[in-house]
C-alpha cells in the first residue's frame, strides 16, 4: 500500500514538473506576444527570421491567441496547486497544506512568473520568436478554442445589463480600437476609419505639429521690388509669402504679400516698387494652438494663412488652411508639391523617413512610445537624443528600434533610417 502510495505520489510529482515547465513557456509566450507590436513582427517576418511568420499571423490577430492561452495558464495553475498539496499533504500531514502553500508561492511565482516574464521584457524578440510556433500549435487546439469560446459567453450573460446605467464609458483609445475592430470586420471601410481616427485625434493635434518650420519657409525681403518678387513667387508656386525686414537682426515680419497683388501691380506698371508697400496684415497664433480652434478662425475670419510664433514672440513656422484639412483628410499633393513619400518601405523590412515626419505619426506606424514633449519631428528626436548634430550614420536605440541619420543638411536630419534592433545572439533563418 505505501509503495503504491509512494508511486502515485512520483507521478504527481512528474505531473507537477511538466505542469511547471509549461506554466515558464506560457508566461514568456504572453509577456513577449503581448509587447510586440505589428510593425515589428512585420520586419522580423520580412527579414526572413525562424518564426517570423508565425509570429506575424499571431500579432495581426491576438483574439486568436490571447484568451486560449489564458485559459492554459489557469488550467495548468490548478492542476499544479492541487497535486502540490495532495503530494505535500501526503509527505508531511496536517504540515503539508502550508507547505503546499509555501512551495507555490516561492517556487511557482519565481520560476513560472517573475523570472520567464523578466526574461520576456528583457529580450520581446527573441522570446517571442522562441515562443510563436508551439504557442500557434497550442491555441489551435480545437478543444481549447471551444472551452474558451464558451466561457466568454457565459461571462456575456452573466454581466449583461450590469452596471450600464450610466454609461457606457469608453476612453479615446478604446474608441479607436472599436473602430479597428468594426473595420476589420468589415462594418466600415478603411477610408472611413482612417478619416474617424484623424477626427478623434485631431482635437489634440496643435499648431506646432502641423506648420512649415521657418528653414524651409520662402520669404520676400521688404527690399525687393515688386518684379523681383513675382520672380520669386511664381518659380516657387506660391499664393501667398511673408515679407520680412532683414535689417533687423530678428527677422521682422512686416507681414504677407499676395501673388496676384504682385501680379496686378506689375500689369500695372508699378514693377519697380518695393514690396514692402503691398505688405497685407499677418495672423499670428501661438505655436501651442489647437489646429481645430485655429481652423475654425481661418473659416469665420476668412484668411488661410497664419504665421507662427513661439513663447518669445519670435517668428517659428507657418500654418496653412490646407495644413490643417491634411491631418482630417491626409496629405493633399499639388503641382508644386514635393511627391517624395515621407516613409519609404524597404525590401529588407527597414524604413526609410522623412526627418521631417511627425514624431506621432510614427509612433502610430510602427507602434512605439517615443517621447514629443521636447521635439515633434524625427529628426528633432535624433538631434534632442544624441544632443549634438549627428553624423551621417551616427544612430541611437529606442523601444526595440534602431534610428540612424541617413540624410543629414548642414544642422538639419533630412532622412532617418529605423532599423529593427536584435536581441543579441540572435539567429537567423527562415520562416
Amino acid at each position: 500500500m505505501i509503495a503504491g502510495q509512494f508511486n502515485i505520489d512520483l507521478l504527481m510529482v512528474a505531473v507537477i514538473l511538466v505542469l511547471l515547465i509549461v506554466l515558464i513557456f506560457a508566461s514568456v509566450a504572453e509577456m513577449s506576444l503581448s509587447r510586440m507590436s505589428k510593425p515589428r513582427a512585420t520586419s522580423l517576418a520580412d527579414k526572413g527570421l525562424k518564426s517570423g511568420k508565425a509570429l506575424k499571423r499571431l500579432v495581426e490577430h491576438p483574439e486568436h491567441w490571447v484568451n486560449p492561452l489564458l485559459l492554459t495558464v489557469n488550467i495548468c495553475q490548478t492542476v499544479q496547486t492541487t497535486l502540490t498539496a495532495l503530494v505535500a499533504g501526503h509527505l508531511f500531514g496536517p504540515a503539508g497544506v502550508a507547505i503546499g502553500v509555501v512551495l507555490n508561492v516561492v517556487v511557482f511565482f519565481v520560476l513560472a512568473e517573475a523570472v520567464p516574464k523578466t526574461y520576456a521584457v528583457l529580450y520581446p524578440q527573441r522570446a517571442a520568436l522562441l515562443s510563436a510556433r508551439p504557442t500557434s500549435l497550442i491555441v489551435s487546439f480545437p478543444p481549447l478554442q471551444w472551452i474558451s469560446r464558451g466561457l466568454i459567453k457565459l461571462t456575456n450573460v452573466i454581466v449583461r445589463g450590469k452596471g450600464l446605467e450610466a454609461g457606457p464609458f469608453v476612453s479615446e483609445q478604446e474608441l479607436l480600437g472599436i473602430v479597428e475592430v468594426a473595420a476589420e470586420d468589415g462594418v466600415v471601410e478603411h477610408e472611413e476609419r482612417a478619416l474617424i481616427e484623424s477626427i478623434i485625434e485631431f482635437g489634440d493635434t496643435i499648431a506646432r505639429e502641423v506648420m512649415v518650420p521657418r528653414p524651409d519657409i520662402q520669404v520676400l525681403d521688404h527690399a525687393l521690388t515688386v518684379t523681383q518678387a513675382l520672380d520669386i513667387a511664381l518659380e516657387e508656386g506660391y499664393s501667398r509669402l511673408p515679407v520680412v525686414n532683414s535689417d533687423d537682426d530678428d527677422d521682422d515680419v512686416l507681414g504677407l504679400v499676395y501673388t496676384k497683388d504682385l501680379m496686378r501691380t506689375e500689369r500695372e506698371g508699378g514693377g519697380v516698387r518695393p514690396v514692402s508697400e503691398l505688405v497685407r496684415h499677418a495672423h499670428f497664433v501661438p505655436e501651442n494652438k489647437p489646429v481645430n480652434r485655429l481652423m475654425r478662425e481661418m473659416q469665420a475670419e476668412k484668411f488661410h494663412l497664419a504665421l507662427v510664433a513661439d513663447e518669445y514672440g519670435a517668428f517659428v513656422g507657418m500654418v496653412t488652411l490646407e495644413d490643417c484639412l491634411e491631418e482630417l483628410v491626409g496629405e493633399i499633393i499639388d503641382e508644386h508639391d514635393d511627391e517624395d513619400a515621407e516613409v519609404q518601405r524597404l525590401s529588407d523590412g527597414d524604413y526609410l523617413v522623412d526627418g521631417a515626419m511627425s514624431v506621432g505619426d510614427l509612433n502610430d506606424l510602427l507602434g512605439t512610445s517615443i517621447p514629443d514633449d521636447d521635439w515633434d519631428t524625427v529628426g528633432g528626436f535624433l538631434f534632442g537624443t544624441l544632443e549634438h548634430v549627428p553624423e551621417l550614420g551616427e544612430a541611437i536605440a529606442h523601444d526595440g528600434w534602431r534610428f540612424a541619420a541617413a540624410e543629414v543638411e548642414g544642422r538639419r536630419v533630412r532622412r532617418v533610417k529605423v532599423t529593427i534592433e536584435h536581441d543579441e545572439d540572435l539567429e537567423s533563418g527562415h520562416a
